[in-house]
């Protein structure tokens, strides 16, 4: 999603907002702009393409002053163009916006406008906003005008605009997506996301729906769309701004995926205690007595996430032995499903910004149903509004295709899943002690799967230019045959299904031939024997094996040619072999992806916070 950058105090703001854009690139973009304001008026300068292109233009036409905004875009209306970059402004130019999100009702106001003789120069519905702002405004400032305005706008969206007309002032509006003020000495700024931020400030206040800050020199007022003040209560981050560089790493996902040992330790520690054999997760805000009435629970998620969610219903459903339902959250809301007050509905998002799990977060809530949001993002919209949250702690996550983010939800899964089991009674203490004992190794597995870095780069040598994968496995991880296969579309561009095996025969069968390589997840469990029939019916077919086994069992290894590969992996406990699966499958995107030449961090057309519908 678009990033948004705001500055006002006494540096110079161009280093500013190239340095906040700079640390946003990450959420994916066609285009970036600047506009900066000094006593001659407010100067854009805009270009399409990466953001390197906007700071050659800044360098052959420089601009100068001590406040401004920012933006890269992702072209949702109008095509990625330098008259489309935000920002954008009114008919006289006095008035410059930057926004994310959408304007539903843009082409219903723009015929309006029109007709009022506002002229417009670009295809999108950013433009509205300013021309809107541009017609509501009188002499009492600003935020008044755009209060005015934000009653012709329908959508989800979040506005930052300045004004000549009331000169040293921010308005920040946020709808839906995300908007966070920093608050430094002197100085004050507005973005999209905290990284963009943080090497200037920890202090941070979270707009929520529905809120408007006021920003000048002197301080930040927060309100309402109706101008109520509102009390709002600032945060300090404690991310390390180095956890946001690569550390030497040729790629944020590389160093990402070798995150991940960390990322579980640090989702894991605190909430176990292994003497006792009993799980303390600090931040559910519900009863117990909820949890033992529960007769079903709900997740709702989309994309890796929802992956997430399908290994969590496995889980959930063996340890605390009630019913789950894993829901699309971008469907969820559209077939009016059936919630009663003994549900619990858990949202899975790494930001806590995605519009559609938002979305059904709230339809769930609506019709009565207890939440809880496991997510990544202090402070996140998900986490504000869900009754209760369980954090993953993976820390930042920049490259667009989830990693650590997957993992460390996987963790806190596991977490909860024992969570519900030791409240409903469903597993003594022992027992649980036992899940525990194995949840507490999961870092070393990760290591030690980690290890098969050099064996997946040497698969993607061989496999790489291929236009078709297919991947398969049986029972919980079954989903991860999802990721891995969505991990290699991301990335590399190649065609890739993942498919519960026992389905090959209905249907993807026909597509195997001897340029088709077949990933089968095959670890030592209850399913092994019908996952390396599974593997027979691949290979009888021409089709090319990368088998990924456990450590020590040779069994399937006496079933492949020389033309397949065999990966394995540290033994653990079923439930928990979906971590270990998972790992080399990145590895396995993450060498294809490199050898193909793509741009790994930023593949085409994704963002990483898909935070309008």
């Amino acid at each position: 999603m678009c990033g948004i950058i705001g500055y006002i105090g006494s540096r110079p703001v161009v280093p500013v907002l190239l340095d906040g854009l700079r640390r946003m690139e990450y959420r994916g973009y066609d285009s970036a702009g600047v506009a900066v304001v000094n006593p001659e008026g407010i100067t854009l300068r805009r270009s399409a393409g990466k953001l390197v292109n906007l700071e050659q233009e800044i360098q052959a036409r420089p601009v100068n002053g001590f406040y401004g905004i920012g933006h890269t875009r992702w072209a949702t209306h109008g095509r990625p163009t330098e008259e489309n970059a935000h920002p954008h402004r009114d008919c006289k130019g006095r008035i410059v916006v930057v926004h994310n999100g959408i304007i539903e009702n843009y082409l219903e106001l723009k015929r309006e406008l029109q007709a009022q003789g506002h002229e417009f120069k670009t295809e999108t519905d950013t433009e509205i906003v300013a021309h809107l702002v541009e017609r509501e405004t009188r002499d009492d400032g600003l935020d008044a005008a755009v209060r005015r305005a934000l009653v012709f706008m329908r959508g989800m969206f979040a506005v930052v605009l300045v004004s000549m007309d009331d000169p040293e002032k921010i308005v920040a509006v946020s709808n839906g997506p995300p908007l966070v003020v920093g608050l430094g000495e002197n100085e004050f700024f507005v973005a999209s996301d905290v990284p963009a931020i943080l090497a200037h400030t920890r202090d941070v206040v979270f707009l929520g729906d529905e809120e408007i800050a006021v920003i000048t020199r002197s301080g930040v007022a927060f309100t309402d769309f109706n101008g109520r003040a509102v009390s709002k209560t600032t945060q300090r981050v404690l991310w390390d701004p180095i956890a946001a560089e690569k550390a030497g790493y040729k790629h944020f996902m590389l160093k990402e995926i070798h995150e991940q040992p960390s990322a579980a330790r640090d989702t894991i520690l605190g909430r176990v205690s292994l003497d006792r054999g009993r799980i303390f997760l600090e931040d559910l805000n519900l009863s117990e007595d909820t949890f033992r009435g529960l007769e079903k629970i709900t997740i709702l998620a989309c994309g890796t996430s929802w992956h997430a969610a399908l290994v969590g219903k496995y889980l959930i459903e063996a340890l605390a032995q009630i019913p789950v339902e894993v829901d699309y959250a971008s469907e969820y809301r559209y077939r009016n499903p059936i919630v009663t007050n003994k549900e619990l509905a858990i949202v899975m998002t790494q930001s806590g910004e995605t519009a559609d799990t938002l979305a059904a977060l709230r339809e769930a809530r609506k019709k009565g149903a207890a939440s809880i949001a496991i997510c990544n993002v202090v402070g996140s919209m998900a986490t504000r509004e869900a009754t209760g949250t369980v954090y993953t702690h993976a820390g930042p996550e920049i490259g667009v295709a989830s990693t650590k983010a997957f993992t460390s939800q996987l963790v806190a899964l596991q977490l909860l899943g024992l969570y519900l089991a030791q409240t409903r009674g469903t597993l003594p203490a022992e027992e649980i002690r036992g899940h525990i004992e194995e949840l507490l190794q999961v870092p070393q597995l990760i290591e030690r799967a980690l290890d098969a870095s050099a064996a997946t780069e040497k698969v993607a040598e061989r496999f790489y230019n291929r236009t078709d994968f297919l991947f398969l496995a049986r029972g919980i991880n079954y989903p991860i045959a999802l990721e891995g296969a969505l991990k290699l579309k991301e990335i590399s561009y190649i065609h890739a299904e993942g498919y519960p095996a026992g389905e090959m025969k209905h249907g993807p069968i026909a597509l195997i031939d001897e340029r088709m390589p077949v990933v089968a997840l095959a670890p030592n469990d209850h399913v092994f024997e019908k996952m390396l029939g599974n593997i027979q019916e691949a290979k009888a077919r021409g089709g090319s094996v990368i088998a990924i086994t456990t450590e020590g069992d040779d069994r399937i290894v006496a079933a492949l040619d020389t033309g397949d590969v065999n990966l394995s992996m540290p033994a653990t406990t079923p439930l928990l072999t979906p971590i270990v699966m998972t790992i080399p499958l990145q590895l396995l995107a993450y060498h294809i992806s490199v050898r193909r030449g793509c741009d790994v961090d930023q593949p085409r057309n994704l963002a990483k916070s898909v935070t309008v519908e």
